[in-house]
């Protein structure tokens, strides 16, 4: 009986320590510093794909890092992006509009950005579990628009999926340059995503001979994969529960694909 008794409480012991994992880490890009975390389940050190997430506009916040705990699970090491940098933080969707904007306003200033984080991801296997040669990207709004530059300049990944992401850029992909499977996951009622814009990134990606997926949900707007967002902040971004549950379960299928490459 105290064996028995023994086992049960080393078992609850084991399961409490393996417990999500969330580590800071920074890195620099130029003159500026920037500071995220990696996330993992650390119930064990086998090695396993990593994901570069970059989130949306609010940037790297405690509904982002939760978001991040749930998405890695024990299937991938997450490292969640800053692209602001240190101290940079918005609060509020005017400061998040300004942050967001001027990271836009410069595409090489993003892309240098964000091939930074993925630089450090695939530098961190001595910190975390990660399989280095497994890496994908995912981000959501402002964070998938990011996650499509890298894409777009070529980065070596094995996947990138975004959600309700904006699909324009002022530096189109050309033929040969995306090496990376891309699924594009939209609100099919997303006002912040005109026709015209979809119409224009499918003629891109065809043209330039990419391997992509793009999916409509009905029902869904913009920021359908945000918990947080009830549309009483912003008219047009709210979250749909069956679309996030459906689109993850996508997300999953679509890197077990390309994990396995």
């Amino acid at each position: 009986m105290r064996i028995l008794l023994a086992l049960v409480l080393s078992a609850f012991a084991f399961a409490a320590s393996a417990a999500p994992r969330v580590e800071k880490i920074s890195w620099k890009h130029g003159k500026k510093t920037f500071e995220g975390y990696l996330v993992w389940d650390d119930s064990s050190q086998a090695p396993r794909p990593g994901l570069l997430m970059t989130p949306n506009w609010y940037g790297v916040n405690a509904s982002a890092i939760e978001k991040a705990k749930t998405l890695a699970g024990d299937d991938y090491v997450i490292l969640l992006v800053d692209m602001y940098g240190r101290g940079l933080r918005p609060k509020n969707a005017d400061e998040a509009g300004k942050a967001a904007t001027d990271v836009y306003s410069d595409n090489a200033k993003l892309r240098g950005r964000i091939n930074a984080a993925f630089t450090t991801l695939r530098g961190a296997g001595k910190r975390a579990p990660v399989d280095t040669n497994r890496i994908g990207a995912i981000g959501f709004c402002f964070g998938g628009a990011v996650t499509l530059e890298l894409v777009r300049s070529g980065a070596e990944l094995a996947g990138a999926a975004t959600f309700h992401a904006n699909l324009g850029t002022t530096v189109p992909a050309r033929a040969g340059e995306l090496k990376a499977p891309v699924l594009v996951m939209n609100g099919a009622d997303d006002s912040f995503v005109p026709a015209e814009q979809i119409s224009g990134f499918e003629k891109e990606m065809r043209e330039a001979g990419a391997d992509w997926q793009f999916v409509n949900f009905g029902g869904a707007v913009h920021c359908f994969a945000e918990p947080d967002e009830d549309g009483s902040l912003l008219k047009g971004c709210k979250y749909h529960e069956p679309s996030y549950r459906r689109s993850v379960a996508m997300m999953h299928d679509f890197f077990g694909e390309a994990f396995a490459k």
